[in-house]
């Protein structure tokens, strides 16, 4: 019987119907979750069959997908010479598999080299050993990893894994690899992906998703799991209600220790991350919490509204998601109560959920400060990429062109005195570097919550007072410098004055662009740094050109 191959008639252009010609198929278009679950199904009789009629490298390519449990049931309906085939193909797999896979498992994996080790397995075509070592790592890992691949690799290893780990996968990855991701999934793949999910974790992949693949995973959803997650999406994303989850355990003030320890038994598991348990009344009012420290020190008579606490104020549902994140920040809360406008619970927000937002927003303050988007792709296509970046460049060039017609104003003053053009980036850099510092302080004030407008005062003169002490210290220091190198006093003392000023003005802008950009609702990190760099400039070489030339010529 001669060996398939993908171009063969019998795979044209008709609609597949048997088994045997679906994992074909899927084999060709790289579906190679589509082509485990195929051959889960399949009787190994069927697939032996099947590999006798395929391609060398088409039998090797689908015998890298039959996990250890079926190859065993496999290769007894397999002829001798396609087993001792077969296992010479994976015989340096197998003799360097339990070495690779052992040195993973036993070393630090805060220090294994995974992208090595998951590039090596893909450049030799071993994929069990690629899906092995993809196993053991967490799924955050695996997230990390893939955006570290390029995509046409990213897309390999994707499909090695487990739709069972697929979905949580998903959660850890930036909008557009993930979308990208989702999207190669096949429907039904995607919808038993998150099935496991946490509704918090669910909520924040839908928001994120298309809404067409959003609105398959919410319709996939039943019961009253589905009230839950459509309620939770009502929420906007960027206030209490996104980030919370609906699995808060309530208990009642009235009844006994006993039997709130009870009922945690009956219940088994408790949610992850649960250090306490609310305490609401009849209609669900919030009225305080039961920590579980408490709990298992009290008296078993003892009533829960006498071992609750009142003190642990609840987080409105619709507050700024900044404002959690600064709450668990000052407290040093794991977990805290939700309510809405009439006082009723409706879930708890965690201290996991909060770490992944700070972490979020620190990504996106650094990658707005260079002008690039924290959710694109690394491995995005040049064309893409470029016309991101192009926007920023040439906002940079306008700029550039003012602080290039202000030096034009002075061309007679640098046509007299050359010495002035070696000077100038001193002045620029020096004030750009000052004013950096006094933006980034008050940027990463606005986050916490620590610049508000009773303290802008204060911090102003903290501020210049500063500038004007490192200034003259500094104007001082250059001015000698240029003295030593020009033996002109004159040059030394307008470089010494330009600096002092624009050292000034570099710490009143690096106040107040941020405010002001904030008060405009311009994010200071995406627009303060180009903002910046101008007034320094500009004002820098005004400033140097302008005293030159009323003092020296």
């Amino acid at each position: 019987m001669s060996p398939i191959a993908p171009e063969s008639p019998q795979f044209g252009d008709q609609y597949p119907h048997t088994e045997s010609e679906l994992v074909v198929e899927a084999l060709a278009l790289g579906k190679n979750k589509r082509v485990r679950k195929l051959l889960g199904r399949m009787h190994p009789a069927k697939i032996a069959a099947l590999l006798e009629m395929l391609a060398p490298e088409q039998r090797l390519a689908l015998w890298q997908q039959v996990d250890a449990a079926l190859e065993g049931r496999i290769q007894p309906h397999l002829n001798r010479d396609l087993n001792d085939q077969l296992g010479a193909g994976a015989g340096d797999e197998a003799s360097a598999e339990p070495e690779v896979l052992n040195s993973v498992a036993g070393a630090d994996p805060h220090k294994i080299d995974h992208l090595t080790l998951v590039r090596q397995a893909l450049a030799q075509g071993k994929l069990k050993r690629l899906a092995k070592i993809l196993q053991r790592m967490h799924p955050a890992k695996v997230a990390g990893m893939l955006e570290g691949l390029p995509p046409p690799e990213r897309t390999k290893v994707w499909s090695m894994v487990d739709t069972e780990r697929a979905g949580k996968v998903l959660t850890f990855l930036h909008d557009e690899i993930r979308t990208m991701l989702a999207r190669e999934l096949d429907p039904d793949d995607l919808l038993a992906s998150v099935q496991a999910l946490e509704l918090d974790d669910l909520v924040d992949l839908i928001q994120t998703l298309p809404p067409a693949l959003g609105s398959q995973l919410t319709q996939a959803t039943s019961g009253g799991r589905r009230q839950q997650l459509e309620s939770m999406l009502s929420y906007p994303q960027d206030c209490a209600g996104g980030l919370m989850n609906m699995d808060a355990i309530e208990v009642r003030a009235d009844v006994k220790v006993s039997t709130v320890l009870r009922y945690l038994r009956l219940r088994e598991t408790l949610p992850s991350q649960t250090d306490m348990l609310m305490v609401v009344d009849r209609k669900g009012h919030y009225q305080g919490v039961l920590r579980l420290s408490a709990l298992v020190t009290s008296v078993l008579d003892a009533r829960v509204a006498a071992v609750m606490q009142t003190d642990v104020e609840a987080i409105a549902v619709d507050a700024k998601d900044t404002e959690v994140a600064r709450l668990f920040q000052d407290l040093d809360l794991l977990s805290a109560p939700v309510v809405d406008a009439q006082g009723r619970l409706i879930g708890r927000i965690t201290v996991d959920d909060v770490v992944d937002l700070i972490r979020d927003e620190s990504d996106r303050t650094m990658m707005q400060m260079a002008g690039l988007d924290d959710e694109a792709d690394m491995f995005a296509p040049v064309l893409v990429s470029s016309r991101r970046r192009a926007m920023w460049l040439g906002i940079n060039l306008v700029t550039a062109f003012l602080a290039a017609w202000v030096i034009g104003q002075f061309q007679a003053t640098l046509t007299q005195l050359v010495a002035l053009a070696v000077l100038m980036p001193i002045v620029a850099s020096m004030g750009g570097i000052a004013g950096s510092q006094t933006l980034t302080l008050v940027i990463r004030g606005l986050a916490l919550g620590q610049v508000q407008q009773g303290n802008i005062r204060v911090l102003l003169n903290r501020e210049v007072g500063i500038s004007i002490l490192n200034g003259v210290l500094w104007a001082v220091v250059i001015a000698l410098l240029a003295v030593a190198w020009f033996g002109d006093w004159g040059i030394g003392g307008v470089l010494g004055l330009a600096i002092l000023i624009n050292l000034l003005c570099a710490a009143l802008a690096g106040l107040a662009i941020p405010l002001l950009l904030r008060r405009a609702g311009i994010d200071p990190a995406l627009a303060g740094s180009v903002i910046l760099t101008t007034v320094t400039d500009v004002i820098g070489f005004f400033a140097f050109l302008g005293l030159a030339t009323v003092w020296l010529l």
